[in-house]
């Protein structure tokens, strides 16, 4: 019986992505955090449910970049005895966090739009309009910086749909403030904080159900189970494959485990090096470890059949 582990990384290390994202994180950060203080200011002189609901917004944003940046930090944490993987899934947490926070405060605006519906009150559209550009051009400045990561790091995507979402807020408002300028219907501005809110509710779903998953050990959306599993199985020498375990370390990061039943006995380090090569280059699987079993009947393998854990 033998085992290979294989530690490499596909497509980009926590490292390098940490080191990427600093600064826009950074960035980030100070200019929401300086925006939520213009939006509170003059969302109360204007009187406007709008500026305050995205100066709100925008500072669970400010959190949630803090927290997506934390991880992204404790991500590159070195394993130790008690933390065997390190501190990797922090990162999943992260996006999960995201956004979960991102859904209730949706739902805070929903409610406080219904209840400005039955209660309509005067805002100042000018002023409306001349704040909400500018949040316009912090949150799509932002958004951009973790634009290029979205796709590989479900954590960067967490934060960018934070930014994309405040932008997309944010134009929003403008819309609402030109209305409200036009026709003094002051009712435009929750209408549109519920149109919005729908949006970003449907935007924020899926990056929900990713990170949920992940978090209770689901394959990743990237990788094929089934064409991992055929794969395995049509390598030379190999007659069953069980035990067959496909995880996310991190929101970049996916780590397999599997036990091969192969009659010829143990193949040599060059067989499961090369198998965990092509694991890591088809599949994006960069940490593998592999059992190797003779399949003898005196002694057979208690985790084969498989709906045992």
């Amino acid at each position: 019986m033998g085992n290979h582990h294989d530690h490499s990384h596909h497509g980009h290390s926590h490292q390098h992505s940490a080191g990427n994202y600093n600064r826009a994180f950074l960035v980030s950060v100070v200019l929401n955090l300086g925006f939520v203080v213009i939006e509170v200011v003059y969302g109360i002189l204007a009187n406007s449910l709008s500026l305050l609901a995205d100066a709100g917004h925008n500072f669970s944003d400010v959190l949630g970049l803090l927290l997506a940046w934390g991880a992204s930090v404790l991500v590159q944490r070195r394993p130790t005895a008690r933390h065997t993987y390190g501190l990797r899934r922090s990162s999943i947490l992260a996006a999960l966090v995201n956004a979960s926070v991102l859904l209730l405060v949706s739902g805070g605006i929903a409610w406080e739009a219904v209840q400005r519906l039955r209660s309509p009150a005067p805002v100042m559209g000018n002023t409306i309009i001349v704040v909400a550009m500018v949040g316009i051009l912090i949150n799509t400045v932002s958004a951009l910086m973790f634009m290029s990561g979205r796709k590989h790091d479900l954590n960067i995507r967490g934060a960018f749909l934070h930014l994309a979402a405040d932008a997309f807020v944010s134009l929003g408002v403008v819309l609402a403030g030109v209305a409200i300028a036009i026709t003094d219907w002051v009712w435009v501005d929750p209408i549109m904080s519920l149109i919005v809110t729908a949006v970003i509710i449907i935007g924020t779903w899926q990056l929900f159900c990713d990170s949920f998953n992940l978090m209770l050990d689901a394959v990743p959306e990237n990788v094929d189970p089934l064409a991992v599993r055929n794969y395995l199985a049509e390598r030379l020498g190999v007659c069953e494959v069980h035990d067959l375990h496909i995880w996310a370390m991190s929101t970049t990061e996916t780590a397999l485990t599997a036990h091969l039943v192969m009659l010829g006995g143990y193949p040599g380090d060059g067989f499961l090096a090369k198998l965990c090569q092509d694991l890591r280059e088809n599949f994006g699987i960069a940490h593998a470890t592999v059992q190797i079993e003779t399949g003898d009947p005196q002694h057979p393998c208690l985790l084969a059949p498989d709906h045992v854990l």
